[in-house]
């Protein structure tokens, strides 16, 4: 079999790569001479680093690109709106990437100055390409890789209807390198909130930045595309930008700098015609307010190398590939002009459901709740250390019984002041700091007591609330957000008071800090007083205190630390049939499912005794699998393993 690439953009350097690994004869046609230039910089997600991995594993070659770790939207008075931690985002030069999957492949693998004009047929059935230069390259199967306006799409299907998006776009690239070094990791984003049009910034080196700027051309236009005319149009059109804006554009040479009309168009029915099929923009062209268009194309490669290798014959692959692909490309083509639709009409939508332009799993929407046979209301307190002791008992819970429990979340309200606590022997902070070193030692669970003494809480109130801040967002974040504040107090001696600690446990567990700012403010006030009154109504004076019920209205209450097997023997009385699941104990499943974990949580999970789990964990630590923070009372360990997804439960 001979594949005849034409077109050696992103999608078809990367299908050719695929299938000369595979085995595959393969020649790639190219309409410039030498490695193809054009276009400037994209933001490239996991699905395609993940591909990129894969194909310069053994190579020597490093990614190109540079980490993208923050999206900070922002209105043009600079009010943040949105602040987001991104996973495995980088900021990709065309011409850097391009070079890179040109370095991958045999020299002999691509024809260079070749411009696509028809096919030829023999039998009707298509056995060859020509170009312009008047070569021609038999083949077996014909890939269209030849990008949104792509003539080998038009030859096969005919003409095909373009919508314009109605959104048009200045892209350049800037020279500032305290700007670059300032900004870098970040995508910076400003917009209106009353018109259409936005300025994004994403550093590409210690020196060098690429920037954009969305417009609605019925706002304003330019007719003069001169480097002069379109300065002048771009430092018009941001004049009420922050100054990084301007120095931005001062530092543009606008001679390499252009205007994009964008434009997509509808799904087609099918990605290919006989011997024919299309990869890339040249079959899904989407709007860009995405950042998935080059991505797709990547995984169009992959997906499509991988059916041609496993599938009886190129229609069944050619098939398979568009059954694959076209529901996703779809729904990237609807949330484009979705996005497309709220840029020209922001009025629409709040800051708060303001949607992020990007897609990820960072991004992703909560799955929506499952109903369970048990609901779990628990009572507890961030700052509540037997909140903190019963942690492996939860996480046990979680593991043994979660397909039989859902737990929701309700905060007590522990310590609302200092002069209104009175509870036990605890009058103040350094009874409370003698608790927790005590607490410590009896239940080995590591509490550092000196929070107390060097930067006391005079309230657990404020931590409460951005809890209920967090669950606004999404309440699985919010849970993990809740142990990382605990892992703040407990552990690391810091005062969960302060919105330094606050917004950064925030940001780390994936919500987005500038909302969760405005919701502390707000919102989360009146549902945290309703915590209050619900605690009041239930009669809970004590944390923790979980209620179990069934669906019957049976309701079981549990005061205080209770060894697991009363949890246990409290799911059993509520549902006899109830069959724990068996808990994996490979460490990377448990660190997947709990990414920190104290001694005591692994030894618990692993089901090994406390001497033999912290051997383990060190073994781990000195393999590089995992990290640790040690404080003056015990450690907590922190996983380093590639996981998909993370429960801090």
């Amino acid at each position: 079999m001979k594949v005849v690439i034409i077109g050696a953009g992103i999608g078809g350097l990367t299908l050719a790569n695929y299938l000369i690994r595979n085995g595959v004869d393969v020649v790639v046609n190219e309409r410039s001479i030498g490695c193809p230039g054009g276009g400037h910089a994209f933001l490239m997600h996991t699905d395609g680093l993940t591909i990129l991995q894969e194909l310069a594993k053994g190579s020597g070659f490093s990614l190109p690109g540079k980490l993208v770790s923050k999206f900070s939207l922002k209105r043009p008075d600079n009010n943040e709106v949105q602040c987001l931690r991104l996973n495995k985002w980088r900021c990709v030069k065309r011409t850097e990437l391009t070079a890179f999957l040109y370095s991958l492949l045999p020299l002999d693998a691509i024809k260079d100055d070749r411009k696509f004009t028809h096919f030829i047929y023999e039998d009707e059935k298509i056995v060859a390409s020509a170009f312009a230069n008047g070569e021609i390259e038999y083949g077996d199967i014909f890939v269209g890789a030849d990008g949104g306006f792509s003539k080998v799409r038009e030859r096969v299907m005919g003409p095909i209807d373009f919508h314009s998006g109605r959104v048009k776009e200045v892209v350049g690239i800037a020279y500032n390198k305290d700007i670059a070094q300032e900004y870098e990791g970040i995508f910076n984003k400003f917009q209106r909130n009353n018109s259409g049009l936005a300025f994004g910034i994403i550093p590409t080196s210690e020196e060098e930045l690429v920037w954009f700027m969305q417009y609605d051309p019925s706002i304003s236009e330019v007719e003069n595309t001169s480097p002069e005319a379109l300065s002048e149009f771009c430092h018009k059109l941001t004049q009420s930008f922050p100054p990084l804006v301007k120095d931005v554009l001062n530092s543009n040479d606008f001679s390499t700098s252009y205007i994009w009309n964008t434009r997509d168009f509808d799904l087609l029915p099918t990605f290919s015609h006989e011997n024919v099929v299309l990869l890339g923009d040249a079959a899904h062209l989407a709007l860009p307010f995405t950042s998935a268009g080059t991505t797709n194309a990547m995984v169009d490669a992959k997906v499509l190398a991988e059916k041609l290798s496993s599938s009886m014959s190129y229609q069944d692959a050619f098939k398979s590939y568009y059954d694959l692909r076209s529901p996703e490309v779809a729904t990237h083509l609807k949330l484009g002009r979705g996005l497309r639709d709220i840029f020209l009409n922001p009025l629409s939508h709040t800051d708060d459901d303001f949607p992020v332009p990007l897609i990820a799993d960072e991004v992703s929407k909560e799955k929506p709740r499952v109903k369970k046979p048990i609901e779990v209301l628990y009572f507890t307190d961030p700052i509540c250390s037997t909140c903190w002791i019963i942690q492996p008992m939860i996480r046990k819970l979680k593991l043994e019984y979660g397909d039989y429990i859902n737990i929701r979340y309700c905060m007590g309200g522990l310590l609302p002041s200092w002069n209104e606590y009175n509870a036990g022997i605890i009058k103040k902070p350094t009874d409370a700091a003698e608790h927790w070193e005590q607490a410590c030692v009896c239940h080995e669970m590591p509490m550092d007591g000196d929070v107390w003494i060097e930067d006391p809480l005079n309230s657990s109130y404020p931590p409460s609330i951005a809890f209920k801040a967090a669950q606004l967002q999404h309440p699985d974040k919010a849970v993990s957000f809740l142990r990382r504040i605990q892992e703040m107090v407990f552990l690391e001696k810091k005062n969960i008071i302060k919105w330094e600690f606050l917004n950064q446990a925030a940001f780390d567990n994936g919500l987005d800090s500038a909302r969760l700012l405005r919701d502390f403010d707000g919102k989360a006030k009146t549902l945290f007083m309703e915590d209050l009154e619900l605690a009041k109504e239930m009669e809970v004076f004590s944390f923790p205190t979980l209620f179990f019920s069934d669906a019957d209205g049976k309701q079981v209450k549990v005061k205080g630390l209770q060894p697991y097997e009363k949890l246990e023997e409290v799911i059993l009385s509520l549902m006899p049939g109830a069959q724990k699941t068996e808990i994996d104990t490979d460490p990377k499943s448990l660190f997947c499912h709990f990414p920190t974990m104290t001694d005591k949580e692994f030894s618990i999970l692993s089901n090994m005794p406390k001497e033999n789990a912290t051997e383990m964990l060190n073994a781990l630590l000195d393999n590089g699998s995992i990290d640790r923070f040690e404080s003056k009372n015990g450690m907590i360990w922190i996983s380093k393993f590639d996981c998909l997804t993370c429960q801090a439960l």
